[in-house]
């Protein structure tokens, strides 16, 4: 089969594999898979596989928008993008570990970034986070006199990326990192 360039996102339904051939058996092996269990198997022919990935897409297909105080529910951080627009000051308080981690399918290690877009609110935005949901050592440190790096501001400074790593599939440390 001939080389494909593609102009324009490329889909699939059942992930994707980069194979070789053995030039003498003709023997297939599949030498990586993106998908729901992605695994790449190195030069010294041994496979690292990890299930439940998320990536973080910078592209955001999906929003959700939260413009008072509320608990945030898991399908909505999972979008990795909460918009508000809220006149009045917000908290938005994350879901459990539990609730998070399944809707996540999350294990050990997962990660995710969640984006909080506060620029076209004209009020505070503050993160607060549920059980199994510890705040990292950055996080506490900054998050005292209302200031800290649990808050975003509202307008053309109003974005912030959080950092959600799971210790367990029901447990999460919660850190701002932009």
């Amino acid at each position: 089969m001939a080389n494909t360039t593609f102009n324009g996102p490329v889909r699939s339904q059942n992930g994707f594999q980069t194979v070789s051939i053995d030039a003498t058996t003709g023997a297939v092996t599949t030498t990586s898979t993106l998908g729901t269990a992605t695994s790449v198997t190195t030069l010294a022919a041994t496979t690292v596989t990890a299930t439940n990935l998320v990536y973080t897409d910078q592209n955001h297909p999906s929003t959700a928008a939260i413009n008072a105080t509320a608990t945030a529910t898991a399908a909505q951080v999972a979008t990795g993008y909460i918009t508000s627009t809220s006149a009045a000051a917000t908290t938005i308080t994350l879901p459990t570990g539990t609730l998070l981690g399944a809707a996540l399918g999350a294990t050990a290690g997962t990660v995710m970034d969640l984006f909080i877009d506060n620029t076209a609110g004209a009020s505070t935005v503050t993160i607060a986070v549920a059980t199994n949901g510890i705040l990292s050592a950055a996080a506490a440190a900054g998050s005292g006199a209302g200031a800290g790096l649990l808050t975003v501001p509202s307008g053309v400074t109003g974005l912030a990326r959080f950092t959600i790593m799971f210790s367990s599939a029901t447990a999460y440390v919660f850190t701002r990192t932009a």
